[in-house]
């Protein structure tokens, strides 16, 4: 390990380093394979070569906001962060996974983000677990657009199950599809996002895509294809596993879900959560976690999670 020590001159300690140090402890939280220790004006920091020279710019452009502004924030801290993220997708290969239709590039916007499409890359099934707003998603809906677009696949399949989140679909309008779309929502934006209208209307029309409640995958294989299972944690176990056995020659699955939004009845246990233990060490499946420091809605979104994991916690 190195070691460097930066020495803190014509700074105000309270300003610069946060009530408690915790604008210290949030680049720290950053970088959990290094260590940051804060004593009065100096900070040491312990970690590999690599990790050192990413740590020292951060807190370099910290000092020259502080000198600038007179004070640094949490908020400051996590924008830095970001903008040390954004730099290392950036000089890193092109990530674009898939082109919208307004021309703009999608690509991972976070290192767990990356994490997510490598871990794809590199396994036929892969669970990614996190909150509201993580991209998991979006990113696994780009990547199925880009194995259809380079006809790695023959059709996209994307399921949910049908689960209400403290609302009655049987008080809903219309028949079963009608019923289900609203919560297909989100799936639908996605591809909007990424495929001009006409061609996914004739994609979804011809099966190339095909978007259906979790209960219509009994009794098929599914073959050729990238499947999507969204909202997982609502699942009964018997229902994933279900789903999981549906797997045929030349599939990827991608599995997603929010652990801490489980909107099956108070005894019921999510099918989820078994799975993330069942399957924990088998070997050819990827798992990645996704946290609050991924969220790229409104940065409001990224309190929020943190308050309610504190007071979960």
């Amino acid at each position: 390990m190195v070691e460097k020590v930066i020495t803190l001159e014509n700074v105000s300690l309270p300003e610069f380093l946060g009530v408690e140090n915790r604008n210290i402890q949030e680049v720290a939280a950053a970088f959990p394979n290094s260590k940051i220790i804060s004593r009065g004006n100096e900070i040491r920091i312990k970690g590999a070569a690599h990790e050192i020279l990413k740590i020292n710019d951060i807190l370099n452009s910290l000092l020259q906001h502080y000198h600038r502004y007179g004070k640094v924030t949490e908020d400051n801290v996590q924008n830095y962060l970001q903008q040390e993220e954004q730099a290392v997708l950036a000089n890193s290969k092109d990530e674009t996974l898939v082109y919208g239709t307004r021309g703009f590039s999608i690509k991972p916007k976070s290192a767990n983000q990356q994490k997510l499409v490598d871990a794809v890359f590199d396994n036929d099934l892969v669970f990614a677990v996190g909150p509201a707003g993580t991209g998991k998603t979006y990113i696994s809906v780009a990547l199925a657009v880009r194995a259809l677009k380079n006809k790695h696949v023959k059709k996209i399949i994307i399921t949910r199950p049908a689960v209400e989140a403290g609302e009655n679909l049987g008080f809903l309008p219309g028949d079963l599809k009608e019923k289900i779309d609203p919560y297909l929502r989100p799936i639908y934006d996605a591809l909007q996002d990424m495929i001009p209208a006409e061609k996914l209307k004739f994609y979804q029309e011809t099966g190339i895509i095909e978007i259906a409640p979790l209960a219509y995958m009994r009794g098929r294989t599914l073959q050729n294809a990238y499947i999507l299972l969204d909202e997982a944690q609502n699942t009964t176990p018997m229902q994933l596993k279900m789903f999981l056995t549906r797997m045929g020659p030349n599939s990827k699955v991608i599995v997603t879900g929010d652990i801490s939004q489980i909107d099956l009845p108070r005894k019921q246990k999510s099918g989820l959560v078994e799975s993330l233990d069942i399957l924990a060490n088998v070997e050819g499946i990827g798992f990645v976690k996704l946290d609050g420091a991924d969220v790229v809605r409104h940065k409001l979104v990224r309190k929020i999670i943190d308050a309610y994991e504190k007071a979960e916690a």
